[in-house]
């Protein structure tokens, strides 16, 4: 029995070593088979103790949001990903990855890196007593979902959005793979919220900062609310509805930011001030 399956386009074989060729689409040129710095570039730094190097997507979003909730003062310095920033040699000698978000703590000598979105929150939440739930089980329940945030965001992101929005074609058959992932991980997240105020019961934490941004993304960032069903989803956009509405949630989201009362860099709490007189 023959396995030869059709391909896309018509004439693909797929050879036996992998070469690169620049892609199309919207990210298609920014990406490499190769890690490291392009460019010779200094990063800047502030007056606070937490430098963070980012841009407003949902990973970036669930820092900011967690650092606006958590009172403190940081500087927050936009990093540019269209037009490479993220590959200059200051970002990738903090974030090998060279992916935003990255930051660096300056309290102590030499400065501390740290860098993944939710190795990020786990630091910020610890060093500052906040938002992670003291005893075991608490603590577990919120790193369970901490963690399934992590590893479920590329099939949303990467896989469902890419393909929905961002790739230079329509593939149907990738647009099925990652509506069907994207649209269980909707159901998981309604099912768990059916008796639950957050994700953690009855406690706000970093699990809700870090899932968050990825829901509101659906909407947001690609434009697929009636596509994926989304008000059908009831306890979920409960949940949306109670964690968007706090203040410090609101703030968050603004920061490194080129939407309208956006921060473009965020240096002290009165950057919202001044922002929204701007408008």
């Amino acid at each position: 029995m023959s396995d030869a399956k059709p391909s896309l386009p018509a004439d693909y074989v797929v050879p036996e070593v992998w070469t690169h060729e620049v892609q199309g689409g919207t990210f298609g040129g920014l990406n490499r088979p190769t890690a490291g710095a392009r460019t010779e570039a200094k990063l800047p730094k502030g007056e606070h103790p937490i430098q963070l190097y980012s841009l407003a997507t949902p990973n970036g979003q669930k820092v900011t949001i967690l650092l606006e909730e958590l009172g403190i003062e940081y500087d927050a310095w936009l990093i540019n990903i269209m037009n490479q920033d993220q590959f200059g040699s200051g970002f990738t000698e903090i974030c090998p990855n060279g992916k935003i978000p990255a930051m660096a703590d300056h309290s102590m000598t030499p400065p501390l890196r740290v860098f993944e979105s939710g190795s990020m929150l786990k630091y910020l939440a610890e060093k500052e007593g906040k938002f992670i739930p003291t005893d075991l089980r608490g603590k577990t329940e919120c790193f369970n979902w901490l963690f399934w945030q992590m590893g479920g965001a590329p099939f949303i992101g990467g896989g469902f959005g890419h393909f929905f929005k961002y790739a230079p074609i329509k593939i149907q058959y990738a647009i099925d793979r990652y509506s069907m992932e994207a649209k269980r991980q909707l159901d998981v997240l309604d099912k768990h919220l059916a008796d639950k105020e957050y994700l953690c019961g009855s406690e706000y934490t970093i699990a809700d900062m870090a899932v968050f941004p990825w829901i509101r993304c659906i909407d947001t960032g690609y434009g697929a609310v009636k596509f994926l069903d989304l008000p059908s989803y009831k306890n979920l956009n409960g949940w949306m509805d109670r964690v968007g509405s706090r203040p410090a949630v609101k703030r968050g989201l603004l920061v490194n930011s080129g939407s309208p009362g956006g921060i473009k860099e965020r240096h002290s709490a009165k950057d919202f001030e001044q922002a929204e007189a701007a408008l």
